[in-house]
């Protein structure tokens, strides 16, 4: 599949005078700061009586007391302590969706999600000893795992509307009807490759070098998937990498999650090389 080149995006506001909004902006973003840092505070608190006193044992009204605010303060930022051990995926997703609107005309889709997905990695980066405590009570709490689902599924969604909106319908008007499973499939590879490396650094105490083992997790898939679904975003692109997927086919494979990434890879490699 091939991609249309990047298109402008439309203007945030009619308001022109630049001068008008310096203002507003710079409150907003003093008002984003104080908003995010209490938010982190709580988690932090919640986390805390999490370790001592246990997740089912511990109140909303406990994790208000231990940061030192009222219970309606907990509730104008988190609609109940499930979300409390997520404080930051929403500004994280704001920082992904910047990364694909600015994305440069020359890059391939795929290259700028996975450019995306790793501001979700240096959220996690940023606070090391919080993110491995928050990952061992995902394992052992089933709700949390559920509220992280719900947080993957939502870049999944971001990244596949992205890859979805730089397909070339002009060059593949016969299999137009695939650019949702492709685009989904692609976007669901970018992010499980990412979560896979995450998870393993995180099971080893946050110790090594996550973003290069990102790096190379991400390579894997762009050798995988990228001459399938496109090889960038101009529409004069070769046509021998719009025929990859031709048939529409659809390819299943199972793995243990704690398989390690090559081995998957490798996988779906033999299986597609055999189909």
């Amino acid at each position: 599949m091939q991609y249309v080149q990047g298109m402008p995006q439309p203007a945030k506001s009619s308001r022109t005078p630049a001068t008008a909004d310096a203002p507003e902006s710079a409150a907003g973003s003093r008002a984003a700061a104080q908003r995010l840092k209490m938010r982190r505070e709580l988690a932090a608190a919640a986390m805390e009586l999490f370790a001592t006193k246990g997740y089912e044992a511990t109140t909303v009204d406990e994790i208000a007391a231990q940061a030192g605010v009222a219970r309606r303060t907990f509730f104008r930022h988190f609609r109940s302590k499930e979300e409390a051990i997520f404080p930051d995926h929403d500004d994280t997703l704001i920082r992904a969706e910047a990364v694909l609107n600015a994305a440069p005309a020359h890059e391939h889709p795929l290259d700028t999600v996975c450019r995306g997905i790793k501001e979700v990695m240096r959220m996690y980066a940023a606070r090391p000893e919080i993110s491995v405590a928050r990952y061992k009570l995902t394992r052992e709490v089933p709700t949390l795992r559920e509220a992280e689902i719900a947080s993957v599924a939502r870049y999944e969604r971001l990244f596949t509307r992205y890859l979805l909106g730089h397909f070339d319908e002009r060059a593949h008007a016969d299999d137009a009807n695939d650019d949702p499973l492709l685009a989904e499939v692609a976007a669901s590879a970018v992010v499980t490759a990412h979560n896979h490396v995450l998870r393993r650094w995180l099971r080893a105490g946050a110790q090594g070098d996550v973003e290069a083992q990102l790096d190379h997790a991400f390579a894997i898939v762009r050798k995988t998937f990228g001459t399938g679904i496109g090889a960038g975003r101009s529409s004069d692109a070769q046509p021998a990498a719009a025929t990859a997927s031709a048939q529409g086919e659809v390819l299943v494979t199972v793995a243990r999650t704690d398989a390690p990434l090559d081995e998957v890879m490798r996988t779906i490699e033999q299986a597609l090389k055999e189909r």
